[in-house]
């Protein structure tokens, strides 16, 4: 196996969705991928890509070596399944998308001196729209995290946090963002529908207007804010509908409260 070699655990719909991306983009071969996945149908799928497969641990070559293993299980799965990886903890560096699972419990695990990178990513991840946010240990050298970042930039964008306290917030904003906003459609799905509209000329609508939205904040120059006061015409319907949202700032202290309740919630999760 070569200096790039990954040995990615899991191979569900989100480590699915990431190994395409790094293989479609060139920046790793199928050679050098080990997928470890316990379930035929998702191993078998892994393995049309091309890159190896192994059912469990037992399965790598004795002299296996890995630049990055890349833990995509579930969170409470991670106490019967990373010990098997012990041994590699001397050379590779361990990158987790497991949600509420701190770095603590993987140096627990394969001891203080081990490499980690937490990372938490969102599903809009599965269609290379995701935003991923990283956490390293001290251990981790800057060319791997660098090399890390660098795979997960093939989903989305990257954000680095210094202070892993942060990643609850992180997760109560990004990681469980994308439902705030499939609520959001649901509900201006029904205002439209209640407006007299059919409900499939409503669903797409409401969809299609969050997502062209969405895409023009992204690519705009102007500021979120700037491009809300540029569609706003003084006493015009816009202005009409924003007097209702921003009153008392209205909906800006229910997504406060909303954030807050997820960034408590994890915080909670990470004690258990």
């Amino acid at each position: 196996m070569t200096h790039n070699s990954v040995i990615l655990v899991g191979c569900g719909n989100m480590g699915y969705a990431m190994l395409q991306g790094w293989l479609a983009s060139g920046k790793l071969k199928a050679k050098d991928v080990t997928v470890v996945e316990p379930v035929d149908t998702l191993r078998e799928r892994a393995g049309r890509l091309g890159v190896n497969i192994v059912r469990n641990s037992t399965e790598l070559a004795p002299d296996a070596v890995a630049r990055l293993i890349i833990l995509a299980v579930k969170p409470q799965t991670i106490q019967d399944v990373l010990p098997a990886y012990q041994p590699f903890a001397k050379t590779a560096t361990f990158v987790s998308v497991l949600a509420g699972t701190p770095v603590t419990q993987f140096e627990n695990i394969l001891g203080a001196a081990s490499a980690i990178i937490r990372c938490m990513p969102n599903t809009p991840a599965a269609i290379g729209k995701g935003m991923m946010v990283t956490f390293a240990n001290a251990n981790v050298s800057a060319e791997n995290l660098t090399f890390t970042e660098e795979l997960l930039k093939i989903s989305g964008h990257t954000a680095r946090i210094e202070d892993e306290s942060l990643m609850d917030a992180v997760t109560a904003v990004s990681g469980s963002g994308p439902a705030y906003i499939f609520h959001f459609i649901e509900c201006l799905t029904n205002a439209g529908i209640k407006a007299g509209l059919p409900q499939e000329i409503a669903g797409m609508l409401a969809m299609q207007t969050v997502y062209g939205a969405g895409a023009l904040a992204a690519e705009s120059a102007d500021t979120p804010t700037q491009l809300r006061i540029n569609v706003t015409s003084p006493n015009g319907t816009t202005a009409a509908a924003l007097d209702v949202l921003m009153q008392n700032d209205r909906l800006q202290n229910l997504l406060t409260e909303a954030v807050e309740a997820a960034r408590n919630r994890s915080v909670e999760l990470g004690k258990n």
